[in-house]
């Protein structure tokens, strides 16, 4: 079987379990190559719905959670987008497919060699709008602030101040709060007051830095 008939098979199953709602999500789920986001070694488990080990103890999500967390954050085309932990750069893939030409995602990662590697990954599928960036994404990206949306690709012990200031009004915030078994958290942000909602228990690397563990 070809990478882009177990990409449809995926697609199709994700979609049957209702992970996939939109016609959106599921252009961008089978537009983005997750076989050229995995190592070469485990490239034949790239449409296993599962994460898998990209290196520094670090994972690339499943896409049963990524397409979770972008129905959930209901991202728009031309939007701004904050991501934190850019891992293989997968995710913000997907999310640059969702915002179009016109928006642009921007993904914080701690780890400079996964960050270049996610940078030859994007080249790779040429993506354009996608910027990255070294440093400790606990504090967000201040430097392109404020965002439409903010998601975050490891577990926290608590929602990071500098991401909710960062966020726009009206905007949305998805982070999994706990150590282990974290909750996976949508925040909305209105007129300064936070509207909260439990998506359910999730499984993320720990966030490290200064707000994290």
């Amino acid at each position: 079987m070809t990478y882009e008939e177990k990409r449809i098979n995926l697609v199709k199953q994700l979609i049957l379990e209702k992970r996939i709602k939109t016609k959106e999500v599921e252009k961008a789920f089978l537009e983005v190559k997750r076989e050229e986001f995995v190592p070469d070694k485990i490239k034949h488990y790239a449409y296993i719905d599962s994460p898998l080990e990209i290196g520094n103890g670090q994972t690339i999500s499943a896409p049963h959670m990524v397409a979770i967390m972008v129905e959930g954050l209901d991202i728009k085309k031309g939007q701004k987008i904050l991501e934190i932990g850019a891992g293989s750069g997968y995710h913000a893939a997907i999310v640059s497919k969702l915002v179009g030409n016109k928006g642009h995602a921007y993904t914080i990662e701690r780890y400079s060699s996964l960050a270049d590697n996610a940078k030859k990954n994007l080249e790779k599928s040429q993506i354009k709008n996608v910027t990255i960036e070294i440093g400790d994404g606990s504090e967000g990206l201040q430097k392109y602030a404020p965002y439409d949306r903010i998601y975050v690709t490891c577990a926290a012990p608590d929602i990071p101040k500098p991401l909710i200031e960062q966020l726009k009004d009206k905007g949305k915030l998805m982070i999994p709060v706990g150590r282990m078994i974290s909750q996976l958290e949508l925040i909305e942000k209105t007129n300064d007051k936070l509207h909260t909602k439990n998506l359910g228990g999730c499984a993320f690397v720990p966030l490290v830095g200064k707000y994290g563990f």
